[in-house]
């Protein structure tokens, strides 16, 4: 089974703000918005979706490979990697750019604000699918990237060929109508969260019954009420897996993903594969940083039927243990 991550490489900046972000917002003056936050702590950590992605991919007993850019100072993210035996074969490193940089902050509620500075991964246009052999690809997601690239890639995987998941989630902002019009269009899988499923119909004027026809399939990320996908008329709620303790929700997201990914690449039931990506995102919500969580399979699995209850479909997960001759390091 082979996977294609595509997304940005960045590092974190992550940052904790010791109140609610709702209580300084004057809804008033929210078109002369200036605002500071003093934070209280902050950390460096490995990020981008593409790694964050990749690493609970590993996890799960799927060995991906990254399509993606980053700069001169990529060499210990880089030896990371590698450690957790992760296909960088087709990355490319630009010595005359920085990797990119994500900066967010984090209230009590876990909502954030964040920018992101793109460095290299600007460089990511230049990357093209048609430079390399696709033959063993059985699925592609096209995350958050530098914009063209995003472009490039949704008509490269239609012209190839490529089953994929479009998740255009944090670059809505910067993609225009026809755009996310052409990625949902052509992908097998579109994924966001509710308040960018929100963002996507305001933007192309599409309603609820459009923007499901044209999706195909459409998975819906809710936070804390777990999520919906909706497919072939119908609706599957995904309840959340409960946290043992929260320490930070950057990159839950891409873990979910990750979960979804293994779900499709094993064949499993929609009820299933929203479970495994529950309970994926649910154990980077644990840790503070989106490459700090670590599980065995085993562990993976015992945690499923405690949270979920049994189902005979996590036998083709466990079976990933013997096949895939993990490396990965706690």
């Amino acid at each position: 089974m082979s996977v294609v991550i595509t997304g940005s490489i960045a590092y974190d900046y992550i940052m904790s703000f010791p109140g609610r972000f709702r209580d300084h917002i004057l809804p008033e003056n929210i078109a002369k918005l200036s605002l500071s936050f003093l934070v209280d702590s902050m950390t460096r950590q490995r990020g981008g979706c593409a790694p964050n992605i990749a690493y609970s991919l590993r996890l799960l007993g799927i060995r991906p490979r990254i399509m993606a850019t980053a700069g001169q100072d990529f060499g210990d993210y880089q030896r990371w990697l590698e450690e957790h035996d992760i296909d960088l074969s087709w990355l490319r490193i630009y010595p005359d750019e920085f990797t990119a940089s994500f900066f967010v902050s984090t209230d009590q509620e876990n909502n954030q604000i964040a920018s992101f500075y793109t460095g290299a991964m600007a460089r990511a246009r230049e990357l093209s699918f048609h430079d390399f052999d696709v033959s063993d690809v059985d699925l592609v997601i096209i995350s958050p990237n530098d914009p063209e690239a995003m472009r490039k890639y949704v008509r490269e995987c239609a012209e190839l060929g490529l089953r994929f998941i479009y998740d255009p989630s944090q670059q809505i902002v910067r993609l225009d109508a026809a755009d996310l019009l052409e990625g949902i269009g052509a992908a097998d899988i579109v994924i966001c969260n509710d308040y960018e499923y929100d963002l996507i119909k305001h933007k192309t004027g599409l309603d609820d019954v459009t923007l499901l026809t044209r999706a195909g399939t459409l998975i819906v990320t809710e936070g804390e009420r777990g999520s919906s996908i909706y497919t072939e008329g119908r609706k599957i709620s995904i309840p959340p897996a409960p946290p043992r303790r929260i320490a930070d929700p950057t990159g839950v997201g891409d873990a979910y993903r990750a979960g979804l990914i293994v779900g499709l690449l094993l064949d499993l039931p929609w009820e299933v594969t929203g479970r495994i990506g529950s309970l994926a995102a649910t154990y980077a919500l644990e840790h503070a940083g989106p490459q700090e969580h670590y599980y065995t399979l085993d562990e993976f699995i015992q945690r499923y039927i405690d949270t979920f209850g049994y189902t005979p479909e996590l036998e083709r997960l466990r079976a990933l243990v013997t096949g895939s001759g993990l490396k990965v390091k706690g």
